[in-house]
């Protein structure tokens, strides 16, 4: 048996990282479901799972995936952009000025086209003038702000069933509900069946009432990730997120693809904004956007700059959003429990690794929830509201260790700055 010896002051070789397994990811959903159900049975807060719940969560969740796509593209370039939520508000409006006049498409088109626009300044600020690119952002937002209102004094206000603070009534996309299929799994959903029941209403909620853009949204998060890792143009695209220098030394135009990047955040942030006031209100008001531009970077953050660490992020701000619409403080309460068991979860899996310290962290906590669940039947109204951010905070906190940014990510370039 031979060894091969490692030179003395050399680095440790590090492990490469196991990735999931496709039946192992679907072990784990199929674990969470039940965890799920497990909750419901308990709590009798049966709308957890329910086909509504599932599609409201779902709604919600799309501008805020939407938003942190945009981050995405944006910073696996290099660029933070912070203007994400004013490139929202850019296409709030311009969704809704094209869309009550010329049709939903045509306002979905421009609401593209105007958070592009506001990804296009950006992009010049800090590209272009090395302009620093959090105070970039905070001008975008503040600009968006402006910008929209005083164009609705001029635009809405003038149009019948408008204001100064609303446009009209805009028309909806389609719908698609598959017939039977929808039926027949809300059928089975409302008999309350440990998991059967549970996946009913998961398998429901993708096939009631799901708007087109929804579809093609979702569509996005994929197609994201086929273009990023698997060709060649994202591939040039994340190199200059990592080092332009050694980039721009194998011939990539740094400036041209970090444009392209910070073009198409601004574009998707801009269909966040037209999904808001086609898909889910109907109807443009100011300030609709609520601080989602903001939240979907906090997604983007959870995924770790990654397609399906995103989605999975804004679905659980969505879930939890729709959680506190739908059955309000019951439905919050028995997620009290959920965390309670989870907190048991992981202090089995801190004990494993024998972090003791960590585990008893979370055995108190865990005590704290259970009994906090056991002693009230409802929850004040004010967590109530602050649950889906509490959620977004805490998550954030415990996936930090973790994270990793693209190394350039918010690093000033000059062209040719290598030589």
């Amino acid at each position: 048996m031979t060894t091969t010896a490692v030179p003395a002051g050399a680095a440790p070789i590090k492990r490469a990282r196991r990735t999931l397994s496709v039946p192992m990811i679907l072990l784990i959903i199929a674990g969470g479901l039940a965890l799920f159900s497990l909750v419901r049975v308990i709590s009798g807060a049966n709308d957890l799972t329910s086909v509504g719940q599932v599609s409201g969560a779902l709604q919600l969740a799309v501008p805020i995936g939407l938003a942190g796509l945009g981050g995405l593209w944006a910073e696996r370039a290099g660029v933070v952009n912070i203007g994400l939520e004013g490139m929202m508000i850019m296409g709030t409006w311009f969704g809704a000025w094209a869309g009550y006049q010329w049709g939903p498409w045509t306002g979905v088109l421009l609401g593209i086209v105007g958070g592009a626009l506001g990804g296009l300044l950006h992009a010049i600020m800090t590209v272009t003038f090395n302009v620093n690119h959090i105070v970039s952002g905070v001008a975008i937002n503040i600009l968006a702000v402006g910008a929209t209102r005083y164009l609705s004094n001029f635009t809405f206000a003038e149009a019948p069933g408008g204001s100064s603070k609303q446009s009209p009534r805009i028309e909806q996309i389609a719908d698609i509900t598959i017939p039977g299929l929808s039926d027949g799994l809300s059928d089975l959903q409302a008999k309350h069946w440990f998991f059967v029941s549970d996946l009913a209403g998961v398998l429901g909620g993708l096939v009631t009432n799901l708007s087109v853009l929804t579809v093609v949204a979702l569509l996005l998060v994929p197609a994201t990730w086929w273009i990023l890792w698997r060709t060649g143009f994202g591939l040039r695209l994340r190199s200059c997120g990592e080092n332009p220098v050694a980039a721009e030394s194998l011939g990539v135009n740094v400036y041209k693809y970090k444009y392209i990047a910070v073009i198409v955040s601004g574009g998707l942030a801009g269909l966040a904004g037209a999904f808001l006031v086609i898909v889910s209100t109907g109807i443009y008001q100011e300030g609709q956007t609520g601080g989602r531009g903001y939240i979907g970077l906090a997604a983007m953050i959870f995924g770790n700059w990654m397609p399906g660490g995103l989605a999975l992020g804004a679905g659980l701000f969505g879930f939890t959003d729709s959680l506190k619409l739908r059955g309000g403080a019951e439905n919050v309460h028995a997620m009290l429990l959920l965390v309670a068991i989870l907190l048991v979860l992981a202090f089995a899996w801190q004990l494993y690794k024998k972090k003791h310290w960590q585990a008893g962290i979370c055995l108190g906590v865990s005590g704290l929830l259970f009994a906090w669940y056991a002693l009230t039947d409802s929850l004040p109204s004010q967590f109530v509201d602050a649950a889906p951010y509490v959620t977004t905070l805490l998550v954030l906190a415990l996936s930090a260790q973790r994270l990793r940014m693209p190394k350039a990510d918010g690093l000033p370039y000059k062209k040719g700055q290598g030589k």
